[in-house]
């Protein structure tokens, strides 16, 4: 379902059934359906909260700082990669037992302190998100679909035994927290603001159980392309010793454990120069599931398929976006087991993620057989309209007729 800021496109994108075939959209705007609001607030420069860290640091000092965040900070964006920038603050809010959290607040960006028998420290109690903020031509900044972030939180968080902020809190959190790091927002075309919910267990436990108290913070850095191609051809190797997720465990949901089990794979395959890995499922182990933070598409004439979300595959917004981009360009969408078999004989492959936004693959390695799409040279035609598509939206370049992006001014 979609919510708040998408509300044209609310019904488009509801999840199929297992296995089931995805309608082609209509090329113009449907009806508005139902949804939940969520409030545009608009921020002055003014009017966050903002709170000066330590008696030290005096609320004339810190205005001083908030008030240069209009500027443009000097980095070289021509250069950007995919790496932490330290920019100016961060948000935060706490929840006690009630499951209530506080009203959140603008901290200057920097260590936090935390409980050694902290929940996420001892438990691995923690879940994230990420996201992207972009500048326009005209200088105003938009979010893309932040309340997708926030619904997918919610339903991590309850897997994970957690509370977690409202739909209204966390996208107002991320407005708040953008608009405070505003001069870290790229310049058009050079990248863009990344921005990483956490939400922890901060209190202290030392049996297991969840913890007491939770940690909710936002931080922000402006970031470049993921891989180090960029919009070029990536190359993977198929993992059929390590798995990502096992059916009944947690890889439907963002939480921090699934990223750390990945690093070895991942590792291993780097050192053999691979741009990363794609895991197949842990029972049959011969059905594509994930690539470490991407899911996966194949595409075979005018079919594009992608693995079905069935417990251990996280349903990605930019995946969910794509799929809709793609029906209504035409495109017959499949979710479904999708066999490595298959996979070997596509026409094109492209993996989509917030980070890599739609990145072509170059080759598939599969028990040592090599297998090149396009040649290996070139963007796949698809996955270059599809991208174009998609960054086209969430760069203010195209009519946003779905409703998935938010302004700020």
């Amino acid at each position: 379902m979609e919510y708040g800021a998408a509300t044209r496109g609310a019904l488009l994108a509801a999840a199929p059934l297992y296995g089931a075939r995805r309608s082609r959209l209509p090329l113009s705007p449907p009806p508005s359906p139902p949804s939940i609001q969520i409030q545009n607030r608009l921020y002055s420069m003014s009017s966050l909260p903002l709170k000066a860290r330590g008696v030290r640091r005096c609320e004339a000092s810190l205005a001083s700082d908030y008030t240069k965040a209009s500027e443009v900070a000097d980095l070289d964006w021509e250069n950007l990669g995919f790496g932490i920038v330290q920019t100016d603050y961060m948000y935060i809010t706490k929840c006690g037992q009630d499951g209530n959290f506080s009203e959140g607040e603008m901290i200057p960006f920097g260590p936090i302190a935390l409980n050694p028998s902290s929940g996420v420290l001892n438990y691995g109690q923690g879940l994230f998100e990420g996201l992207k903020a972009y500048r326009t031509t005209d200088d105003s900044i938009l979010l893309f679909r932040p309340e997708e972030n926030a619904l997918r939180m919610r339903t991590g968080a309850e897997r994970m035994c957690m509370p977690a902020p409202s739909v209204e809190q966390f996208v107002d959190a991320v407005k708040q927290t953008v608009l405070a790091n505003k001069r870290w927002v790229p310049p058009t075309g050079k990248g863009s603001l990344y921005i990483r919910p956490l939400l922890m267990g901060s209190g202290a436990v030392l049996g297991l159980a969840p913890a007491p108290e939770y940690t909710f913070i936002i931080f922000v850095s402006p970031v470049g392309n993921y891989f180090k191609e960029g919009l070029a051809p990536i190359n993977l190797i198929v993992e059929d010793k390590f798995h990502r997720a096992t059916p009944g465990g947690t890889g439907s949901v963002k939480t921090i454990g699934n990223y750390a089990s990945v690093l070895m794979a991942q590792k291993i395959a780097k050192e053999k120069g691979y741009s990363d890995v794609l895991y197949l499922d842990a029972v049959h182990k011969k059905y594509l599931e994930e690539v470490s933070s991407c899911n996966i598409f194949v595409v075979k004439g005018n079919v594009i398929s992608t693995p079905a979300v069935k417990g251990t595959i996280l349903p990605g917004i930019t995946r969910k976006s794509i799929i809709d981009v793609a029906l209504s360009k035409g495109f017959q969408v499949e979710e479904r087991l999708v066999s490595v078999e298959e996979l070997l004989e596509a026409d094109e492959v492209f993996c989509t993620g917030t980070a890599v936004v739609v990145s072509p693959v170059g080759s598939i390695t599969y028990q040592g057989k090599r297998v090149e799409y396009a040649g290996n040279k070139g963007v796949g035609v698809v996955s270059q309209q599809l991208y174009t598509s998609l960054t086209s939206l969430q760069m203010g370049q195209a009519e946003d007729w779905l409703g998935w992006t938010v302004q700020l001014s």
